[in-house]
């Protein structure tokens, strides 16, 4: 079987990397990392199909550029002087971008989400500063929209994962917050315990997030840009309760069947896309 294949950028302060790749690699894909310089550098050399021979793009987390001008922006603004035309090209492609954290907030002051109407130059929606004011690095419970076509949570209707960011508040307009959940583009939402919106109470909602928005997508499913971080879940040891959890089993005579994370089905949901 042909392998897909995967690329996730690195530098300038971006450090979810590792991660992110290994993450991929447990889903299947044949991915590499590469630096930002290194498509800068083909694309100046005049292709503007650098990214060809690739289907999946990973704008990871950290902190790029330092965050200097806001979160996402310095890296935004490289990306579409220098790669704006091989970033169409991939798309129009019907290839897949993931976008975490750091890489939601490029993706969303880049255009590319939420892309209403086929407007992907469009900036529409802000990821701005958390409500308390504070960097947060929590794990939250999350609501995943059935209804979506978003390619990376098919099958998968809840789940948990960490958030570490200072800029995750999720904000836009009520007519394009109308729009986004009517088109079904709202993937996850910030929910509670028992799996329910959590009605912008914290700690539920870490971050102040109209709706209690955590990820979106374009009206195709094939632009995904979320907060919480999948690659942080890919084996059950990164879990804060796996000690508990495995506990508990042991005294009901069973054993964890699975080690990998609950992170890895968003990888190997893009990764089947393509087989």
């Amino acid at each position: 079987m042909k392998k897909v294949k995967a690329v996730v950028l690195t530098g300038y302060g971006l450090n979810c990397d590792n991660e992110t790749d290994f993450s991929l690699h447990l889903a299947g894909a044949d991915s590499r990392r590469m630096h930002i310089n290194e498509l800068v550098s083909k694309a100046q050399s005049g292709s503007a199909r650098v990214l060809e021979g690739y289907q999946i793009l990973v704008f990871g987390g950290g902190f790029s550029w330092a965050d200097d001008h806001g979160a996402g922006v310095l890296m935004a603004s490289k990306m579409k002087r220098h790669l704006g035309e091989a970033l169409n090209a991939f798309v129009d492609g019907g290839n897949l971008i993931l976008g975490i954290c750091n890489g939601f907030q490029a993706l969303v002051n880049l255009g590319l989400l939420p892309g209403i109407d086929g407007r992907y130059q469009d900036r529409t929606v802000a990821l701005t500063h958390n409500d308390s004011g504070n960097f947060i690095d929590a794990w939250v419970n999350l609501k995943i929209n059935p209804q979506s076509p978003n390619v990376f949570t098919k099958g998968v209707t809840r789940a948990e994962f960490p958030v570490r960011h200072g800029e995750g508040k999720f904000y836009a307009a009520d007519e394009t917050l109308k729009r986004l959940f009517q088109n079904n583009q709202v993937v996850l939402q910030y929910a509670d315990d028992d799996g329910n919106p959590a009605g912008g109470r914290w700690p539920s909602n870490p971050n102040g997030s109209l709706s209690d928005i955590a990820g979106i997508c374009d009206p195709t499913g094939h632009i995904f840009g979320l907060m919480p971080h999948p690659e942080a879940f890919n084996h059950f040891t990164n879990h804060p309760d796996w000690t508990r959890r495995k506990l508990a089993l042991a005294r009901q005579g069973k054993s964890i069947e699975q080690e990998e994370g609950g992170g890895i089905s968003i990888f190997r949901n893009a990764v089947d896309y393509f087989r």
